[in-house]
């Protein structure tokens, strides 16, 4: 019989803090220049992709077409809803209306037709 052992799952997730992600990135960095790697500088204040020469992703937003203007609409969006909501009709003659009576103790009593 194979028994498989699980460890404990922690119900709480195990951030780590800026100080081991910063010894984790520096550590990274020390493998890749062990390893031959080289970190080529770059003066401040420069782009990391030249959009002259680089085929890379370009923001459309700066680099694109301009954008006609939009037009205002809502002029024709006020008709359409004018539309929608016809006003109601104005009966000519009133109805009567049922209105209820009540007796002294606050029971109903009868209704009766009111003009």
């Amino acid at each position: 019989m194979v028994t498989h052992y699980y460890p404990a799952v922690s119900p709480v997730k195990v951030r780590s803090s800026k100080e081991q992600q910063r010894h984790q990135l520096e550590r990274d960095m020390e493998r890749y220049l062990s390893k031959g790697g080289k970190i080529k500088e770059i003066p401040r204040g420069v782009s990391g992709t030249d959009p002259v020469h680089s085929k890379g992703h370009q923001t459309v937003l700066f680099n694109g077409p301009r954008q006609p203007e939009r037009t205002d609409l809502s002029q024709v969006a006020a008709a359409i809803d004018a539309r929608k909501h016809k006003p109601r009709r104005q009966r000519l003659t009133p109805r009567p209306s049922r209105k209820l009576i009540y007796d002294d103790f606050g029971e109903p009593l009868r209704w009766v037709w009111h003009d």
